[in-house]
């Protein structure tokens, strides 16, 4: 059984399966977008327009969307000088007194503010007038949170057990070949190249940036049984490898559910980002170069590899357990 929005295998059938193709923006329940004030509603729509032809990803495209509406909202209520949207000197004063809003008042972490930042750069500069002066927001020296050996052995369990292969093998791409959900889901058949003993994933990153990794022998193995089982369903003639069940390309959305309940068994919230931080991890606790786990990654530079040579928080915990204690 083949679950859309993967209710456990043991679990009964709902009779409705989640399919999310769109890429309308998911809210949570009861939550909806502040209103753009009027005057800045055209200003918003032009660069949604702008962000629409954009060489980015969709989740990308969303997200900056987001956070520049949210950005707009604040710059109506704020008590700014000069004009933001137009004066380069009025931009930056306002930019840093949003970091400041969202450090002091909102509280957001640190990577969150530096990702609002990001937004708001490409929103200036695709306006014509080129990003802000400030700065980004300083992040811990902590590496990304990666599985422990332990819970990566409880995963592959949970996916082994999984009755469905195309299920699977949207698990295992993100664990074995570091790819992002954009680029499990943006995967055509033609991007799986199997020769008799070795193959090679082709993935399109963020910037349309292609780079090629090899397949690890056991995502090899469910990769060549949702291969068997894929001219049965409906849409087998398209070129997208992993199909939902009226025939279309899955949506991100839906392998984010297929993946979060694969790992429900493990008793960790484990998703996609989850398993492409413990590729990069384990590859980096190895010895690995950094440079070919950029290249594995598809990162341009070594400075995001850089923060998986950081301390976990379990390696933070595992620390103190050689302190001495008097019980």
């Amino acid at each position: 059984m083949t679950l859309e929005n993967a209710a456990r295998p043991d679990a009964q059938p709902t009779g409705s399966a989640l399919e999310n193709t769109d890429t309308t923006p998911r809210l949570r329940p009861g939550r909806r977008p502040v209103p753009v004030p009027g005057d800045l509603t055209a200003v918003l729509d032009e660069y949604t327009a702008k962000l629409a032809r954009a060489p980015l990803s969709a989740q990308t495209r969303r997200t900056y969307a987001a956070k520049v509406r949210q950005y707009l909202v604040w710059l109506e209520a704020a008590d700014t000088a000069g004009d933001p949207l137009r004066e380069p000197a009025a931009r930056d004063w306002a930019v840093r007194d949003y970091r400041s809003y969202l450090n002091t008042i909102t509280k957001r972490a640190p990577a969150t503010v530096n990702n609002a930042l990001a937004a708001i750069d490409d929103f200036y500069t695709r306006g014509g007038l080129g990003p802000a002066r400030a700065k980004r927001a300083g992040l811990p020296t902590t590496a990304p949170r990666a599985l422990t050996r332990r819970a990566a052995v409880a995963f592959l369990r949970e996916v082994e057990r999984w009755p469905s292969p195309r299920d699977k093998a949207v698990a295992l791409v993100p664990y074995y070949a570091g790819a992002r959900i954009s680029e499990v889901v943006g995967l055509d058949v033609d991007d799986v190249r199997l020769s008799a003993r070795k193959g090679t994933l082709r993935l399109y990153g963020k910037g349309e940036k292609v780079r090629e990794v090899p397949i690890h022998p056991p995502l090899r193995t469910v990769l060549d049984d949702w291969l068997g089982e894929r001219p049965d369903w409906p849409g087998s003639s398209g070129p997208a490898l992993f199909l939902n069940q009226k025939g279309g390309r899955l949506s991100a959305t839906s392998a984010h559910t297929i993946i979060t309940t694969i790992a429900t068994g493990t008793g960790e919230k484990i998703t996609a980002h989850t398993l492409r931080h413990t590729f990069a991890t384990t590859l980096v606790r190895a010895g690995t170069d950094l440079v070919t786990v950029a290249e594995l990654l598809g990162h341009a530079g070594l400075d995001h590899v850089r923060t998986y040579t950081h301390p976990t928080e379990n390696d933070k915990i595992k620390a103190l357990d050689h302190l001495i204690t008097d019980e």
